[in-house]
């Protein structure tokens, strides 16, 4: 069996499809979606689009629950918040607002965005620093806390890692379909660079007791992109399309 692992979006249809291009030359059988899929000044509503035609099993994430519960105030201060809420439409909220914040797929494994407390947090990495820095064993353990199941899949940090616990257990986060390289400010004000443009997406393939992970960087029409985010306001997006860099 071979399990595509995606998360973390952000309404960039166009890596989007070049990592669904991937998935089918590999010939995968599943494919999840850990949230944060349309919040972005790209291409929201399309985004839903193929992620619809492509039956993922998908999450909400932080982003995707920020559309949600987004005021008018918000709407009027936030341009991109107000561009996303406006391309997608009634049928597509009530679609975002029925999914899980987590998932149990069999015993063996166990998806969320964030953690399991807070869709907002990291599993795997401490970002007191203004800078991600990875959790130790102990500490992914306490997060974990009576989560049993042998793989789990986490998003949110945008950052590709896998990380074998004492336990047995594998944690997999696969970093980011659609951008890579933002500031975020929950817990606190940090900053994320991956310091390269392609898409980021994970291949779990597991045959009998034997399991095989694939981080997947997959090149895509960057430039068409930053055109929709420039169009839509976000310079600043396009320029950590095109680079995966802040400035």
């Amino acid at each position: 069996m071979k399990i595509a692992i995606l998360s973390d979006i952000k309404s960039n249809v166009y890596a989007l499809e070049a990592v669904l291009d991937d998935t089918k030359k590999n010939h995968v059988d599943v494919l999840l979606n850990l949230g944060d899929s349309f919040f972005g000044p790209i291409a929201p509503k399309e985004t839903y689009d193929l992620i619809r035609k492509n039956d993922f099993i998908t999450l909400l994430g932080d982003e995707d629950r920020q559309i949600l519960e987004a005021s008018l105030a918000q709407l009027e201060i936030n341009e991109t918040l107000k561009f996303v809420y406006n391309d997608l439409n009634d049928e597509v909220l009530y679609w975002i607002q029925e999914l899980p914040f987590e998932k149990l797929i069999g015993d063996d494994f166990y998806m969320v965005h964030g953690t399991y407390q807070d869709d907002s947090l990291y599993m795997l990495e401490d970002a007191s620093s203004g800078r991600l820095e990875l959790h130790n064993d102990k500490k992914i353990l306490e997060i974990l806390d009576d989560i049993k199941s042998k793989f789990i899949f986490c998003g949110n940090s945008c950052t590709p890692r896998c990380v074998n616990l004492s336990s047995g257990q594998v944690v997999i986060n696969p970093g980011s379909v659609g951008l890579q390289a933002c500031t975020k400010n929950i817990p606190n004000n940090h900053t994320i660079e991956n310091n390269t443009p392609e898409a980021s997406y994970v291949i779990l393939t597991i045959e009998d007791d034997k399991y095989d992970i694939q981080l997947r960087k997959i090149p895509y029409d960057t430039e068409k992109a930053a055109l929709k985010a420039s169009q839509n306001g976000r310079d600043d997006w396009a320029y950590r399309l095109r680079t995966g860099k802040l400035n």
